[in-house]
């Protein structure tokens, strides 16, 4: 059976190489995970997009079953699922992060 949400962020993660589910937007995040997530992203200079789960609890709960990972913010690169607030955090503190974008050829720059 089709199902228009899980299809939205299929089209989403492909169309998108770093796609971020979040609660709020970039500029006005709404949970102080999200706002961590964006703060490490936008330290590291990559580009990314936003989707507020806030604004349509279709995707809010899409977004759960499409990755089996019961939290948000969730962070895809190259459509491939990262993780949430926590997994990015340590990633970004052990360089990990900044090795999976170069790997995957996301611009950005070195953190500092």
């Amino acid at each position: 059976m089709s199902n228009p949400t899980l299809e939205r962020i299929q089209g989403d993660i492909t169309e998108n190489p770093v796609m971020l589910y979040m609660k709020g937007t970039a500029m006005f995040p709404q949970c102080g995970f999200s706002a961590r997530v964006v703060q490490i992203l936008t330290h590291l200079g990559v580009p990314f997009q936003t989707a507020n789960v806030l604004e349509d609890m279709e995707l809010r709960e899409g977004i759960k079953h499409f990755s089996n990972w019961p939290t948000i913010p969730q962070l895809y690169v190259k459509g491939e699922f990262v993780g949430g607030c926590d997994i990015v955090t340590e990633m970004f503190q052990s360089g990990e992060l900044e090795t999976l974008l170069t790997e995957r050829g996301i611009p950005h720059k070195a953190a500092a």
